[in-house]
C-alpha cells in the first residue's frame, strides 16, 4: 500500500505502460531501502542498518 500512496496517487499516474511501471517500482524499491530513514532503525536506512548490525 505504501507503494500505490507514495507513487501511484501522488503523481496521478493516469496512463501507464508496463515499461513506466517497471521503472516506477524499481526506484521505489531502490528509496524504500537505501535512502528512506525509519525511526526504528536508528534514523538509518533499512541497508544501512543491517549493514552495521552484522
Amino acid at each position: 500500500s505504501s507503494l500505490k500512496s507514495e507513487t501511484f496517487y501522488l503523481d496521478k499516474l493516469e496512463s501507464t505502460t508496463t515499461a513506466i511501471i517497471e521503472q516506477t517500482v524499481e526506484t521505489y524499491i531502490h528509496y524504500y531501502n537505501n535512502i528512506r530513514i525509519q525511526a526504528k532503525l536508528n534514523n538509518q536506512p533499512p541497508v544501512i542498518y543491517r549493514q552495521l548490525a552484522a
